[in-house]
């Protein structure tokens, strides 16, 4: 029976497979791998996943998608964890002694922000994320200062990660197309992040990107005064998005 693509999970399922054998390449998947997928969807990356691992967890909410995936695969080969990604402890599958997760997935765009941030909580345990979002999301996430994309999101996740925009998915390769383009993010956290904490890194850039248009001095006015934007290397006449992540991280450890 054909499975209808439900609106309110943000459901567009890939169905290209030369796009789908691109990223599985670009995955590189290996036999000991811990490795997790969010969103099996319609199971078409899970089944070439599955090749190249000895096994797969997999977290799905559309119950009637894990029913699915229970009755198609071993569970020898494969761990369904039905329920939110937003609300999953990823740190509670199993990982081999010295090996990390692996982390992939289509992401429903409806959720990518926040979902991201979840998983930023367990960086540490993570050896490397691959994921297909948007592309505009992907783009703010690897923009340089000085350009339009660079943000909030820029910065936070630049904190934490390194990260690639690997390559581009057109709407043609899912059913029912999405109205946008998307594209593969790879995303490897830091060994060492910039000494700083993060709750401070996070109010500090809410309120440097609350009001793109002013100037920085402008925009934390009543948080740092302009001596302090100075003392760290900041000109206080540019706008956030000039500024790069070494300089909101000096003025998040001045709070």
């Amino acid at each position: 029976m054909k499975h209808i693509a439900r609106k309110r999970f943000g459901q567009n399922f890939l169905t290209d497979a030369l796009v789908l054998n691109d990223i599985i390449r670009t995955i590189d998947p290996q036999p000991q791998d811990a490795m997790v997928e969010i969103g099996p969807g319609l199971a078409a990356m899970t089944r070439l996943l599955i090749k190249g691992v000895d096994h797969l967890h997999v977290v799905e909410l559309d119950r009637d998608l894990v029913t699915r995936l229970n009755k198609e695969f071993d569970p020898k080969k494969l761990t369904v964890h039905a329920g939110d990604a937003l609300k999953f402890d990823f740190s509670q599958i199993p990982v081999p002694a010295g090996q990390k997760l692996r982390v992939v997935g289509n992401l429903p765009y409806n959720i990518s922000s926040p979902l991201l941030f979840h998983l930023a909580e367990i960086a540490p345990l993570v050896q490397d994320q691959f994921f297909m979002l948007q592309k505009e999301v992907v783009e703010r996430m690897v923009a340089s200062p000085g350009t339009k994309a660079f943000g909030r999101l820029s910065v936070m996740l630049q904190w934490r990660y390194h990260m690639d925009l690997m390559f581009i998915v057109p709407p043609t390769a899912f059913d029912p197309p999405p109205k946008v383009e998307s594209a593969i993010v790879r995303m490897i956290p830091k060994a060492q992040p910039l000494m700083c904490d993060e709750h401070k890194l996070q109010v500090t850039v809410t309120k440097a990107f609350s009001q793109r248009r002013k100037v920085v001095r402008n925009c934390v006015a009543g948080m740092f005064t302009e001596a302090q934007l100075i003392q760290v290397g900041i000109d206080p006449q540019l706008r956030p998005e000039a500024i790069g992540l070494e300089h909101y991280v000096a003025l998040a450890n001045l709070l």
